[in-house]
């Protein structure tokens, strides 16, 4: 008889398998950044594309050839500063010390939170904090998507505290571009919220294998569920249960282009279950999780790939 390989089921890689709280993430670690700006932008995927694009890869077998790639379209509608928030560095991490709403609030706002009477719209001189934030607000009625609340996310700037609190006194109340926080070349991590495939049972699941005609109750399920002892069930046996809806990240995704128009890349008719783009867009080398029309946060890397070239690709054409 041969060596049994029986390898577990499911990935333990992700831990507890669980739901997103939320359909918009919450970033918990941002690059450290020397420029003063903005670590992470807001958008909408659109869907994937095939971009021909020049290959100038030094040490490529295909240097100088048009080649394939496959990309993500991320539409941008300008994000507005709705307020600043101050942190101070504790024993126990950052503690909010203070917090400034922008003088003039945008409507929509008051879909997610309840505004407040009356607003200073100043951010005071003397203030002292460590660290601090732009809560931001995203606009959905100027992009093809179904809502019109507008989702909050506190995005971290870099720089010095004086760059820091300079940049937040020029900017709130004000839009913020993409084109003006990313550029073309960098890398990214995007965040996003995977499809939700409902209740889903073990083989769909976890991968478990179909049993044979002959096995007793059931063919589309697992055989035991585990040892006699201890005496519970282990959480590590695979089990039917809710599937998708997580929180992932996908790590070092090179931007192709960031455009400041929307025009000459919507096909005739629209982007499938999409519409028609209207503002700035992003195109991300490969893919991504999550489905079209949901929101995602994209950041400046965090453990960047310094092997991969800056401007390793010139794209000619972008087929949709």
């Amino acid at each position: 008889m041969g060596n049994v390989h029986h390898p577990r089921r499911g990935s333990m890689q992700f831990w507890p398998r669980k739901r997103s709280r939320h359909s918009l993430v919450r970033v918990r670690s941002w690059s450290s950044s020397k420029a003063n700006s903005l670590l992470g932008f807001v958008g909408y995927k659109v869907g994937m594309a095939t971009a021909m694009t020049l290959d100038n890869r030094p040490k490529s077998m295909t240097k100088g050839e048009v080649i394939a790639q496959p990309v993500t379209i991320i539409e941008c509608p300008p994000l507005k500063v709705a307020g600043v928030s101050f942190y101070k560095k504790g024993l126990l991490g950052l503690s909010k010390t203070g917090f400034v709403f922008a003088d003039k609030l945008d409507k929509d706002l008051k879909r997610k939170i309840p505004l407040p009477k009356k607003t200073t719209g100043t951010i005071p001189d003397t203030i002292e904090f460590d660290e601090l934030r732009l809560l931001v607000q995203t606009q959905p009625k100027l992009a093809s998507v179904d809502t019109k609340i507008p989702a909050l996310i506190e995005i971290k700037i870099t720089g010095s505290k004086d760059d820091q609190l300079a940049f937040a006194k020029n900017h709130l109340g004000k839009e913020i571009f993409v084109a003006d926080v990313f550029e073309q070349g960098v890398h990214v991590d995007v965040h996003g919220v995977t499809k939700g495939k409902g209740f889903q049972g073990t083989v769909k699941r976890f991968g478990v294998p179909i049993r044979q005609h002959k096995a007793e109750k059931t063919k589309r399920g697992i055989a035991t569920l585990g040892s006699w002892t201890p005496k519970r069930i282990e959480f590590t046996v695979p089990q039917s249960g809710k599937m998708g809806y997580h929180l992932r990240t996908e790590y070092n995704k090179q931007v192709l282009r960031v455009s400041p128009k929307a025009e000459g890349i919507t096909p005739k008719g629209g982007f499938a279950h999409y519409g028609v783009l209207k503002n700035q867009y992003v195109l991300l080398k490969g893919s991504f999780p999550g489905p079209i029309k949901s929101s995602v946060v994209f950041t400046l890397a965090i453990r960047p790939d310094t092997k991969i070239p800056k401007d390793a690709f010139t794209i000619k054409e972008v087929l949709a």
